[in-house]
């Protein structure tokens, strides 16, 4: 976990894609994407069906490292308005009992808005917490520190002639947009239009890596 600072509050970057926010043992995680293996299946594309369980282990996991009481899963935690539906039963056990045993918000996403049931928790469009916005979508008007998901940003470089990719955090002044944290999500390149359209100018990259930042400067 690398400390860093954000809208005046302490975080701590984990190397797994999630935020921790130690003041408030608050673990932050964006764009789980549950059943996205089964959605495809459905329409004929068959892909291992162990995505959700995998999320779920690596989020247990997280969740018992930090000691973390309180989640918060900033949109697409379902891949579509179906995918509760679809959660395997050991996945909804697995499911049930991190929603049971902390305080758990879901923020609605643009591929999971109509889910009513999702094995507990509470559901909200976005939510201000302690002066951070936390929201889904980046708002390019929005003025106070916000945290959000949606773009699944990696970065790519080249390493000894080779190229890597890593998913990464995308951080300006105000503005700190999460990777995805979901087993089968793809990325979009930090510097694609998109991005930069959401965050403006000046933004950088963040790759925890080991007890260190690497930083690097996005492209307009």
């Amino acid at each position: 976990m690398v400390p860093f600072s954000f809208g005046g509050h302490a975080l701590l970057a984990l190397p797994q894609g999630a935020l921790f926010w130690p003041a408030r043992r608050a673990l932050l995680v964006a764009d789980l994407h549950f059943e996205k293996a089964s959605w495809f299946a459905l329409r004929g594309q068959m892909l291992p069906p162990y995505d959700s369980i995998a999320t779920l282990a690596d989020l247990t996991a997280l969740v018992a490292a930090t000691g973390a009481d309180e989640i918060w899963c900033l949109g697409d935690s379902f891949h579509d308005v179906d995918g509760c539906d679809r959660l395997p039963e050991r996945a909804q056990d697995m499911l049930r009992a991190l929603t049971g045993s902390t305080r758990w918000t879901w923020i609605t996403g643009n591929h999971d808005r109509q889910i009513l049931d999702r094995c507990g928790g509470e559901v909200v469009d976005e939510a201000v917490v302690d002066g951070l916005v936390l929201r889904h979508e980046a708002d390019r008007a929005e003025t106070r520190p916000e945290l959000s998901g949606h773009f699944h940003p990696k970065l790519r470089v080249r390493v000894r002639g080779k190229q890597v990719a890593r998913r990464c955090f995308v951080a300006t002044t105000t503005k700190l947009i999460l990777p995805a944290f979901g087993a089968l999500t793809g990325g979009l390149d930090v510097d694609h239009p998109e991005i930069v359209r959401a965050v403006g100018l000046g933004a950088e990259a963040l790759v925890p890596v080991a007890d260190r930042m690497l930083r690097f400067p996005v492209a307009a």
